[in-house]
């Protein structure tokens, strides 16, 4: 598996039988395969390139045009990013900190294990300043880049009757149910 097949030796390449590509060099890419392995790659009647979730896939034989699919979404790739979320380690500037409304903190959640434990230790004062913030649902969409968990924060931080233990309760629920046994396999 390569993006640049001209990298690779041609008696490696001349055992494959297909070649996929995608992304906007994706006609490139079976071209610089066709070179590689001395044959020619049809021309196309229209130049496509491929959108996100799509490939070419071209016989390596010569024969026929490169066709366009749709390519399934990838559970394992989606399972790791989760894990790299839940129990890796952000860089500091997309990492959670527990300040409080005076800044006298400065706990760094640096993945979400380590906020869900900072999250059920920090004060009530602490959490809820945070919570009325929107902090919480801000950090999960741009630090963790996780949309449909964001929103699920934001109505809990929006309710204006939540308390401390219910509201602390239902975001370390959220981000367990979403990650923690997601990334286990269970």
């Amino acid at each position: 598996m390569t993006v640049h097949p001209e990298h690779v030796a041609p008696s490696v390449l001349q055992h494959m039988d297909v070649a996929v590509a995608l992304g906007e060099a994706a006609d490139r890419t079976l071209q610089a395969y066709a070179d590689q392995v001395g044959t020619t790659l049809p021309r196309a009647k229209q130049q496509v390139t491929p959108n996100p979730g799509e490939a070419l896939i071209w016989r390596a034989d010569g024969f026929g045009q490169p066709i366009l699919f749709q390519v399934a979404p990838c559970k394992s790739e989606r399972r790791r990013h989760r894990r790299k979320y839940a129990e890796g380690e952000l860089p500091p500037e997309r990492s959670f900190y527990f300040r409080g409304a005076k800044g006298q903190m400065n706990l760094r959640a640096q993945n979400l294990t380590w906020f869900r434990q900072l999250a059920t230790g920090v004060d009530d004062e602490t959490w809820m300043y945070h919570l009325r913030q929107g902090d919480y649902s801000r950090w999960i969409e741009e630090g963790i880049k996780d949309s449909a968990l964001a929103r699920v924060v934001e109505v809990i931080e929006q309710d204006a009757s939540m308390t401390s233990p219910t509201s602390r309760r239902l975001v370390t629920e959220a981000i367990e149910e979403r990650y923690t046994l997601s990334a286990t396999g269970t």
